[in-house]
């Protein structure tokens, strides 16, 4: 019980605020809506239907990138692992395009790729991989030298020791990669809905603020940050329960 009131304290502290603040005057309205104004818009937007579509449509696109780049990272980590000459010549690349914004990228993206789903999955690629690939390579090269040893004097073959060595070595790295590229993809993701979409939660903020409908506008930012926490919390809990051995890093 005292854990969920330290979890809801400061949400609580900030909706009494904010509800202060909205409803004395300080600010118009139309800059800030009461939350029940914001409550109001989100049950108007589900009896819609609206918000469940662009909910549905942000979430495949968060996820078709996603796991695009955890498809990519991660056999590209362990290759590197395995070979640094390659990763050698490769770094000052992979570094390069580390630097480059993403959403820097959306006016050369739309004239290769148009301003279909091709794009936008791109926009998600190009966030989420380079937090996977960071953490699951430095997952890697934090293996025991040790286990080096033990693994010859086992005979074990390259495919056991991947499974029963560096997999579950670099595991709990895996998940906080996972955990921080799915956040990457979700800011990513609504920065390209606000240029070029019709729909997703992006659009949803972008058109609200166009028709100055701030509530609406909070309505979106809301979804958002829900989805986020959510997917966060279920990666922890999954990490947890595969990594028993690193309870501490969670």
């Amino acid at each position: 019980m005292r854990k969920l009131i330290n979890l809801i304290a400061v949400p609580m502290l900030i909706v009494i605020a904010w509800a202060f603040l909205s409803s004395s005057g300080i600010f118009s309205e139309f800059l800030l809506p009461t939350p029940a104004k914001v409550f109001k818009s989100f049950l108007e937007l589900c009896e819609s239907g609206e918000l469940s579509r662009h909910i549905l449509a942000s979430s495949g696109r968060v996820f078709g990138g996603f796991f695009m780049a955890v498809i990519v990272a991660l056999p590209l980590a362990y290759f590197f692992y395995h070979s640094p000459e390659a990763e050698a010549r490769s770094k000052l690349t992979l570094e390069a395009l580390r630097f480059i914004p993403p959403l820097s990228l959306i006016p050369l993206l739309i004239l290769w790729l148009g301003i279909g789903e091709p794009a936008k999955l791109a926009i998600v690629f190009l966030a989420s991989f380079f937090p996977i690939y960071l953490n699951v390579f430095s997952g890697f090269k934090q293996i025991n030298s040790a286990y080096d040893e033990l693994s010859q004097t086992l005979r074990l073959t390259k495919l056991e020791k991947f499974r029963h060595i560096e997999f579950p070595a670099s595991l709990p790295n895996i998940f906080t990669g996972l955990r921080l590229g799915f956040g990457y993809s979700w800011r990513a993701l609504v920065g390209a809905e606000l240029i070029a979409a019709t729909s997703g939660l992006g659009y949803l903020i972008g058109d609200a603020s166009e028709m100055s409908r701030t509530d609406r506008v909070f309505v979106g930012i809301l979804c958002i940050a829900v989805l986020g926490i959510a997917g966060d919390q279920l990666f922890q809990f999954i990490g947890k329960r595969c990594t028993p051995w690193a309870r501490n890093k969670w």
